[in-house]
């Protein structure tokens, strides 16, 4: 990991913080992988791909769980729905109650491989609600450890990741049918 280095190295006013580049996070800013088109969307094109180029990790009859492509945290996974809705009273009942079973079941497998110390679940119901992909629904299953982004996401909105995402999903797919 890059060090990081005081901001007096830098041309502009001197501060108090430190910087740690991540420029990897420019491809979340500028929106690659977001649908430019109606029905270009990545939640429906996944499921047709491998599971390890969708970065899919477990697919059921009517839902399937894959790594998010911009992660909050090590493990961070989705559970979406294979049709393509985007507001959760849409859902049929089968459906509802896969995407809770396989939110269940992410929740496990998450803890035998990484052993976080809680977990942040949610979904966001349209774009002013914080969906980056507000036409697909799709539900959030992030681990959390105690100190895992400390301040970073308050001060510095970066989100500091420490897994690749090929890496995390072949730890979580090889753990799901154990």
């Amino acid at each position: 990991m890059p060090e990081a280095l005081p901001s007096t190295d830098f041309a502009g006013v001197p501060d108090a913080f430190q910087r740690l580049w991540t420029p990897h996070r420019m491809a979340y800013i500028q929106g690659e992988g977001k649908p430019e088109r109606t029905g270009e969307c990545p939640f429906c094109a996944a499921p047709g791909r491998s599971d390890e180029d969708g970065l899919i990790v477990a697919r059921g009859e009517h839902a399937y769980v894959v790594m998010n492509l911009f992660p909050y945290s090590p493990g961070h996974l989705l559970v979406c729905p294979y049709r393509h809705v985007s507001d959760y009273t849409e859902l049929t009942v089968d459906e509802t109650r896969e995407v809770a079973e396989l939110t269940q079941r992410a929740m496990r497998v998450i803890r035998r491989v990484s052993n976080p110390d809680g977990f942040n679940l949610g979904m966001n119901q349209g774009e002013v609600a914080g969906a980056g992909i507000a036409a697909h629904l799709h539900q959030h299953v992030v681990p959390r450890w105690s100190g895992d982004a400390n301040f970073m996401p308050i001060v510095a909105r970066t989100k500091p990741v420490p897994q690749l995402l090929g890496e995390a999903r072949r730890l979580l797919a090889e753990a799901w049918d154990e």
